[in-house]
């Protein structure tokens, strides 16, 4: 069976006798073991790192961006290979592992751009003779913990942007999924970093609570569910680091009387059910504004997703693929179970679903509740798989309510033509990432990504400008160049102001 190692400098293999099983979604059969890691990989990744990281920050911004050009060169070269390895381990189809591979490629060509966006700032003559600068730093040796649904773009989000600020980085991927990171560290040493500015690392949550505990690394980004980034903020900035932890959501779609309900239907098909549902941003709550809204929405979305074609991740005509492993499917299911229990409607049931030729895949059809209710515990949890809850508003202003009073406040859409209605909608609404007839709001990578409430722990988000702040460190600068005067003495231990 293929054995799935570390990316670590001086690492012989086989540090530990723990390992963890992957398997292909498609057969349900188990395709290679990863090797999880002890406390000392991550100590030779480390000292690997503090070995190289001071040389890379001293190399120009120029040079740094160089070895990001090259590296995306590399990346879009092997897009295909990328693209099969991770739908071969995640379950997603070849074109949504695209989609996966360029977004990620969005930051890095972002991260290029480092000479211009590490520029400090400079004030002369902020006082008599006085001038105040600003530089930023590399913070030493950052980490990445990330999950399984994105395992291309997510560590690209992380490590990109912080290696081209002058940082090393420790990458510890999905468990679930994990060659398309250690093949996006073999690129970018191809690419011309050194070795040990990128290394990965495999594991459960021994190898997280080893990464949030050692001394050595001084800022951790994270993705995962909502409890798990509150477990990591807090033990994280327990240690000393500079933490973000991006959590769980529950994303809405309100959909106003005047929508064009074909265009929603269409939107909320990707939205709902692509990847299986098992994205972050995906939209599982739609909530037409009005009873005739709700019902001719319902009409509607009911053909649709009869239509859906759920196949194999190397099939072209699929449109959305098996989720990642039996363990997910049954939690997956047993909340489907959960929301017949509360007393929704289940208009569509995507149990039982066996797909000819793979029926030990890990596959699940699509799934729509109606008359679903902000009491019900399906509602208020992520379920992260193919299923689309319809919960009824009113009126907009009980549409604003509903996602602005969710524990979750990652993304949200409105679709309509009333271009007041979504002025009001986007600036009233209490969530972080707000899309107007976009189904599913991400920011291009130049700008930011992070929720609100339970879906982010920490101050600061992922990529864009957010991202540079996160990985560096400010140091001012105040300096007066004496013109050979004695100087003023008598206020010598007062506090010095600019005036």
């Amino acid at each position: 069976m293929r054995i799935i190692d570390h990316v670590i400098v001086g690492h012989q293999g086989g540090g530990g006798a723990r390992t963890g099983d992957v398997f292909d979604p498609n057969t349900g059969k188990v395709q290679a073991s990863v090797a999880f890691g002890t406390l000392a990989d991550l100590d030779t990744a480390v000292a690997a790192a503090q070995k190289a990281q001071p040389g890379w920050a001293a190399t120009n911004p120029q040079r740094r961006a160089r070895v990001m050009f090259e590296f995306k060169r590399l990346v879009e070269a092997n897009i295909d290979e990328l693209a099969h390895m991770l739908s071969s381990e995640h379950g997603k189809v070849i074109a949504d592992a695209k989609g996966d591979v360029q977004r990620g490629l969005d930051v890095i060509e972002f991260a290029c751009g480092v000479p211009h966006v590490l520029k400090g700032e400079y004030t002369q003559g902020a006082g008599p003779g006085i001038d105040v600068y600003s530089m930023r730093h590399p913070l030493g040796i950052g980490a990445g913990i990330t999950p399984f649904n994105f395992p291309a773009m997510i560590p690209m989000w992380m490590f990109g942007v912080a290696i081209a600020c002058g940082n090393a980085f420790i990458l510890k991927p999905s468990e679930r999924d994990p060659s398309v990171p250690v093949r996006l560290a073999e690129l970018m040493l191809e690419a011309g970093a050194p070795e040990g500015i990128l290394q990965v690392v495999h594991g459960d949550k021994e190898m997280v609570d080893a990464i949030l505990d050692h001394p050595g690394i001084s800022a951790v980004s994270f993705v995962g569910s909502s409890d798990i980034a509150h477990y990591v903020y807090r033990r994280g900035v327990d240690a000393g680091k500079r933490v973000q932890a991006m959590g769980g959501a529950k994303n809405h779609g309100i959909v106003m009387p005047d929508a064009d309900l074909d265009q929603v239907v269409a939107d909320l098909a990707g939205a709902a059910f692509g990847s299986a549902g098992e994205r972050c941003m995906a939209l599982p709550v739609v909530v037409p504004v009005g009873e005739k809204t709700a019902e001719a929405l319902r009409d509607k979305l009911i053909p649709a997703i009869d239509a859906l074609r759920v196949g194999v991740s190397t099939d072209n005509d699929a449109h959305y693929g098996p989720v990642v492993n039996a363990a997910h499917k049954a939690r997956v299911e047993n909340w489907i179970q959960t929301g017949v229990d509360e007393g929704a409607e289940l208009v569509v049931d995507g149990r039982g679903f066996k797909l000819q030729g793979h029926e030990e895949g890990f596959f699940i059809g699509p799934s729509l509740f109606d008359h679903v209710t902000p009491e019900m515990q399906s509602y208020k949890e992520e379920i992260f798989g193919p299923v689309l809850q319809i919960v009824r508003a009113a009126d907009f202003e009980h549409a604003v309510r509903l996602p602005s009073e969710h524990q979750y406040g990652n993304g949200v859409a409105i679709f309509t033509r009333n271009g007041h209605a979504a002025r009001e909608f986007a600036a009233r609404v209490n969530v972080g990432m707000v899309g107007v007839n976009v189904p599913i709001p991400v920011p291009v990578a130049y700008h930011t990504f992070g929720g609100w409430k339970r879906s982010a722990f920490g101050d600061t988000n992922q990529h864009g400008m957010e991202g540079v702040k996160f990985w560096t460190k400010v140091k001012t600068i105040t300096q007066r160049w004496p013109d050979g005067g004695t100087g003023d003495a008598a206020n010598a231990f007062v506090i010095p102001t600019m005036g």
